[in-house]
């Protein structure tokens, strides 16, 4: 199985990660039109033996793969020994190396297939240079098919991209036609100041700035990295980079486990932000299951799925208000000016920053202090009479301002659909429907949690033909299958009878629920359908048993309603995903009416 060389970007994803594997602690990228008249990768790892640089060029020849054991366990990026070969027989090919403890470097090259004799001497430092010049110029229908110049580079910086993000300790440099466009430098591991810098100038700040940074670790498995808050969604998956080992690739199963976490907090139609790393023993997993290996296979890819899914989803939903503050910048509000104020802001998106002290509230400013105070013993009194039993450090405050709820005190109610509350950073807005919605379902979630899955007999049992396979599925998880509250008996060889029910979905379409749920046991030995569909219904009853608009509420009732919030998990978004509420800080208030200009 040969290496797939399609464009310029497959070049250098093989080129650098031959430099990784070779120990590089520095890598430089030199490109010209895109990759096709020049691709130099520069490296300073351990070189090229001078006898194994022909090697190197030959087919079915690699250095990464010593014994038949290695094969179960590959820790190299490329262990094929096809990417050198399969470059030089459609390119101009030189390779420049210098081995370590060697006195010179030693040169080799490859035109079309054509190979130098013997490598000859070299001046070079420790390491190795792969100049790549002509790509294709001897298959001239392969080069026909390459697009643009800037969407070819497009591509190669993608992958520059993705590298630049499996490897914190490498620093990386790319240029491009002469000029220089990125210059990461390496940071090592104790350095997470240096890994967040690498990890904003590649994915952007903003995504930083709307990201929790988590690290779990369990059954000899560990998932750290970033993932981005719910509000902080795409309208592409162009921002989703998952590694396993330090390899970038993608999976069903992580994919699945992903979207299922997000499922509740998500708005329908976008997209998850996250760089995540997944480490685990070589042997768990099979990474020559494609020719780019872009693809992988887990020796236990339930038990995988599982444990992404509880982490990415315990850590949405540890995210409280107390944890985060939700802030609008002044640039998206557009207020009514006259035309004579030609520097108004422009429009831009709403952002969540989470804060960096987690669990406990902010001081109060001095100049904030003063206006905070106004009105608080008052509200206090009603406060503490509607949450005696709930009173805690986090839901309490005093006039002098050591600390204070996160969401604040309500003022007033904005047409009967807005809550207008005051906190220490300054003004929150609160979509009084949205957040009373995600208070109840959760709510309703974990009273249905501890009560179980009810179930329902049918008063007249119905039957389903389906096929013999799908009967003896019913069978081997018959159990399984009563703890979702489906009872299945066999009436024939390819007749199921449905006895009975979950009674919370007693009008849904059984037959269809049941067939999909069998077509899942026959995929991934698991389904979880009823509990989604389950969910579907909480949600709709807590849409429609939460406060509607424009019912007025008092300042009690905001109040405990702000309470609820900071104690509910995913309290920032409704059940659709939408945000329940945003900050308006002094400094963005200052900036929307021009103060101290």
């Amino acid at each position: 199985a040969g290496e797939v060389v399609e464009r310029p970007s497959s070049v250098v994803k093989e080129l650098i990660e031959n430099s990784l594997d070779a120990g590089a602690s520095q890598i430089e990228l030199e490109i010209e039109r895109g990759g096709v008249a020049l691709i130099r990768v520069r490296d300073n790892g351990a070189g090229i033996h001078p006898d194994d640089i022909p090697l190197a060029l030959s087919r079915h020849a690699t250095s990464k793969i010593n014994s038949f054991e290695d094969l179960t366990a590959v820790a190299s990026l490329g262990f094929r020994g096809e990417a050198l070969p399969s470059i030089g027989s459609v390119a101009r090919l030189k390779v420049t190396s210098r081995y370590i403890n060697e006195s010179q470097g030693w040169q080799f090259a490859v035109n079309g297939g054509d190979a130098d004799v013997e490598p000859s001497p070299a001046a070079h430092p420790q390491g190795t240079t792969v100049e790549v010049r002509e790509l294709f110029y001897n298959t001239p229908a392969r080069r026909k098919f390459l697009k643009a110049e800037r969407t070819e580079f497009n591509h190669l910086e993608d992958v520059v991209r993705r590298i630049g993000l499996s490897r914190f300790d490498v620093g990386i440099t790319l240029k491009h036609d002469q000029k220089l466009l990125h210059q990461w430098r390496a940071a090592v591991d104790a350095d997470a100041e240096g890994r967040r810098r690498r990890v904003a100038a590649i994915c952007g700040k903003a995504f930083i700035e709307n990201s929790l940074e988590i690290e779990f670790e369990a059954a000899g498995m560990k998932l750290w990295g970033w993932v981005g808050l719910p509000t902080f969604s795409r309208g592409q998956a162009d921002l989703q980079y998952f590694y396993v080992n330090g390899r970038m690739v993608k999976d069903k199963v992580i994919a699945h486990a992903v979207r299922k976490a997000y499922q509740d907090v998500m708005y329908h139609g976008r997209h998850a932000a996250f760089v995540l790393y997944l480490d685990l023993a070589a042997s768990e997993v099979d990474v020559n299951v494609h020719p780019t290996k872009s693809e992988v296979r887990f020796r236990e890819s339930r038990m995988v799925h599982d444990f992404l899914f509880s982490a990415l989803y315990r850590s949405l939903a540890d995210v409280r208000p107390g944890d985060e503050v939700a802030t609008i910048s002044s640039e998206s509000i557009q207020p009514s000016m006259p035309s004579s104020i030609q520097s108004a802001p422009q429009p831009a998106t709403t952002q969540f920053a989470p804060s960096r002290n987690y669990g406990s509230a902010a001081p109060l400013p001095a100049r904030n202090q003063q206006a905070f105070s106004l009105g608080v013993r008052e509200q206090l009194s009603v406060y503490d009479r509607l949450h005696v039993a709930a009173e805690s450090p986090a839901d309490s405050t005093t006039t002098e301002g050591t600390e204070a709820p996160p969401l604040g005190f309500a003022l007033a109610q904005l047409q009967g659909i807005y809550i207008l509350a005051q906190n220490v950073q300054g003004l929150v807005l609160v979509d009084m429907h949205a957040a009373h919605e995600r208070v109840t379902y959760e709510r309703m979630k974990q009273s249905w949690a501890e009560e179980g899955i009810r179930s329902q007999p049918l008063l007249v049992p119905e039957t389903l033909v389906v096929t013999s396979r799908e009967v003896r599925l019913a069978d081997e998880h018959a159990a399984l299958l009563q703890e979702l509250g489906f009872e299945l008996g066999a009436m024939g060889p390819e007749t199921l009878l449905i006895r009975a029910v979950p009674a919370l979905l007693r009008h849904a379409d059984v037959k269809a629920l049941v067939q999909d749920m069998l077509a899942d046991l026959n995929v991934a030995g698991e389904s979880s359908r009823v509990r989604e569909r389950c969910n579907e219904i909480l949600a709709t009853m807590a849409c429609h048993g939460s406060v509607r608009a424009s019912r007025q509420l008092t300042v009690a009732e905001m109040n405990a309603l702000l309470r609820d919030m900071e104690r509910t998990e995913r309290a920032g978004q409704c059940n659709h995903g939408r945000p329940t509420w945003v900050q308006l800080s002094m400094d963005d208030l200052d900036r929307l009416f021009l103060r101290g200009r």
